[in-house]
């Protein structure tokens, strides 16, 4: 049997488990391939090749639930649940998603695409399924060391060790979460694979569970014990998971195929929480990948058989959003000994790794902790720091609270930077950073501003560390930027003070951020049919610049059309709307508003999603007749 007979799980089992090793080969193998051409998470997911494979030969899958953390790492787990044929869509527009999708297959038992989120969805299942009296179904989550430093992990495990829920967690360590796995977990964990005394212990283990030793009850529990008392004493301090009340086995060998059926076979029987700790190497199977699992993650394109990235000539071109903030944190903080960068595990995403090459000491990785690295960046700021905490514009949701009660009621000089703002592309809804001006407009003492350049970046960054201000946030999109002549003069703007970059007559464009570049090329286009449109670059959200609103109310243009790459419920140009009603009704009928409709985003390319959602340059066109 090969890989292109398993159309389901069931298929699996006809396999003895000396045969699931030529699978996962197969399966490596056609990752490899179709991901060199059809560009997507490419380490996270060779590394689970063979516990994915595991998993579906042992477990009753879909009955069986089984939840993937974060979902960047379930390749495999799609090609074997009857997506193979159409495994070549993915995250391209009408295709699979990059990530468990409840909607798209019964085997995606819970939709993923943020972390830290698998242990809290399986115990709810779990509890749920004693409710209705299945008492046999399991329940495995699936996490890795990197997702295991966000809050909600630790909340759920803290819940499940007193459950006794039949869950398994399964502990995915391979050190490194997109950039490398940082603080004490991560310390608990290397000392757990690196003790001898301990992996002597383990085998020991293993050997009494394997034979017929313990299975009546009264003398399971005092192995139990005993089990727990000889862990504590191998590795010299308390076992994290086995003081929450999880029973903990390993570590494993996350690529030993063999290994890893009869040890899943064995815990399925064990009633209450386990935790099995498997150690796999990210990228397994591509040399590049292994050395490099960091560029690795999601290389885009490459050569299949070398794996050497094919990258495109970026000679004088723009650089990138992220890029342009690497650069501009270094230039402000070689003259601000108070400036730092934050970062919750992103720093290679978001550019601070530039900054940490240069200064170490400057930059803080808190892992993936977005509450905490806002929070801490508060502190930071209540002391005299200037924190620039960077956060990718999705994933800050999770801190919303933080932003409100920590940051701006207090209003402490944080400098938010959102990263990713808008339309991100092909991984989706999960991923796109558009409900960020929504949720933020409502919140007191917060400024707010979006640059529509790689310039206005800069001295929005620059503004933001001058002295007098309360908590900034500064929010841009992913990918290139404007100008090639990227290293321009930084300047202070002023707090809430927007820019006519176009005068006009006929048609108003009032834009916010990077979209400002779509309603200028339409006001050129406009020209050509001889209407004269005007071009207005708001830059702020809050505060409004109500003195330009007015100046625009006064000068009657036909038609005012507002864009933005938000939401357009509670967003930017529902703002223009209210200020219109309340100051100049009159103009009221002469406004559209061009934002993201009412609905999740689907994946795709991100000119394709922006024609969908009606906010590109020919959506400007139309909207201004």
């Amino acid at each position: 049997m090969t890989l292109h007979d398993i159309n389901s799980p069931s298929d699996l089992k006809k396999l003895n488990p000396a045969e699931l090793q030529g699978i996962a080969d197969e399966l490596r193998a056609y990752i490899v391939d179709t991901l060199s051409t059809h560009p997507g998470h490419l380490a996270s997911s060779l590394g689970t090749v063979e516990l994915t494979v595991a998993l579906h030969y042992v477990f009753n899958t879909p009955d069986d639930k089984l939840i993937w953390d974060v979902g960047h790492q379930s390749y495999a787990h799609k090609i074997l649940t009857g997506r193979r044929e159409t495994f070549q869509s993915i995250r391209t527009y009408g295709g699979i998603s990059g990530f468990p999708k409840m909607s798209e297959s019964p085997y995606d038992a819970f939709g993923t695409g943020h972390s830290s989120t698998s242990i809290s969805a399986a115990l709810g299942m779990a509890v749920a399924s004693k409710m209705q009296g299945n008492l046999t179904r399991k329940h495995i989550a699936v996490i890795g060391d990197g997702s295991l430093t966000g809050g909600e992990a630790f909340e759920a495990l803290n819940n499940l060790g007193q459950s006794k829920s039949n869950i398994i967690v399964i502990l995915n360590d391979n050190g490194i979460s997109i950039d490398k796995a940082v603080g004490g977990l991560n310390n608990n964990l290397m000392r757990i694979t690196s003790s001898p005394r301990y992996n002597k212990l383990k085998e020991q283990v293993w050997q009494k569970l394997n034979t017929g030793e313990g299975c009546r009850e009264r003398s399971k529990s005092v192995f139990q014990r005993l089990t727990k008392v000889a862990k504590t004493i191998a590795l010299g301090d308390t076992n994290i998971f086995e003081a929450l009340g999880i029973r903990y086995f390993g570590p494993v060998d996350g690529h030993d195929i063999v290994h890893l059926t009869e040890i899943l076979e064995r815990l399925k029987h064990i009633n209450g929480p386990v935790l099995l700790h498997v150690v796999t190497r990210k990228g397994k199977g591509l040399k590049q990948a292994e050395q490099n699992p960091i560029v690795y993650h999601a290389p885009g394109k490459y050569d299949a058989r070398t794996g050497q990235q094919i990258v495109s000539d970026t000679q004088g071109k723009p650089l990138k959003f992220q890029d342009i903030f690497g650069h501009t944190i270094i230039e402000l903080a070689e003259k601000n000994p108070f400036i730092v960068g934050i970062t919750p595990a992103m720093a290679t995403g978001c550019s601070l790794n530039l900054m940490m090459e240069q200064m170490p000491d400057r930059v803080f990785d808190v892992g993936i902790s977005e509450q905490h690295a806002v929070t801490f960046a508060a502190g930071l700021a209540a002391q005299g720091i200037v924190p620039f905490c960077n956060i990718y514009s999705t994933f800050a949701q999770r801190a919303y609270d933080q932003i409100i009660h920590d940051v701006a009621l207090q209003k402490l000089p944080v400098v938010l930077c959102l990263d990713r703002a808008g339309l991100v592309g092909d991984d989706g809804p999960t991923h796109h950073g558009v409900f960020d001006l929504a949720a933020l407009r409502p919140i007191p003492e917060l400024t707010v501003c979006a640059p529509m350049d790689d310039h206005e970046l800069r001295s929005m960054m620059y503004t933001a560390q001058l002295p007098g201000h309360g908590p900034i946030v500064i929010r841009y999109p992913r990918g290139a930027s404007v100008y090639s002549d990227w290293r321009s003069p930084m300047k202070e703007l002023k707090i809430g003070e927007g820019r006519c970059l176009r005068e006009g007559n006929d048609v108003a464009f009032v834009s916010l951020g990077f979209p400002g570049n779509d309603a200028l090329a339409a006001a050129e286009e406009l020209g050509k049919q001889g209407i004269s449109a005007a071009v207005y670059d708001m830059r702020f959200l809050k505060p409004l610049d109500t003195a330009m609103l007015d100046c625009i109310a006064t000068k009657h243009f036909r038609r005012i059309v507002t864009i933005e790459d938000g939401v357009k419920t509670g967003g930017f140009g529902e703002a223009v709307e209210s200020y219109f009603a309340e100051h100049h009704p009159e103009q009221c009928n002469n406004i559209r508003v061009l934002a993201i409709p009412d609905e999740f985003i689907s994946h795709g390319s991100v000119a394709q999603l922006k024609r969908d959602c009606n906010i590109d340059l020919q959506a400007l066109i139309e909207a201004s007749k």
